[in-house]
């Protein structure tokens, strides 16, 4: 009866592939998205951001902010 003979250098470089595979696998399931997506964010984000500044009222009569601090 012989044992087998392992490579420990190849076994453990194995191992540390393996670890990086399923490191890699589980990044691209919380962070990966596709560009579709990616650019289909940005769209609604920009879309989203015109109608809410459409409504802002940057100047108005009576807005003397600055003329009516006298402290």
């Amino acid at each position: 009866m012989s044992a087998e003979v392992v490579n420990l250098r190849q076994k453990r470089k194995r191992a540390a592939r393996q670890k990086a595979a399923e490191t890699a696998a589980e990044n691209r399931a919380i962070h990966g998205r596709t560009k579709g997506e990616k650019q289909r964010d940005r769209l609604e984000r920009d879309k989203t951001e015109r109608l809410f500044e459409q409504g802002r009222i940057t100047s108005f009569p009576g807005n003397r902010k600055a003329e009516d601090s006298d402290d």
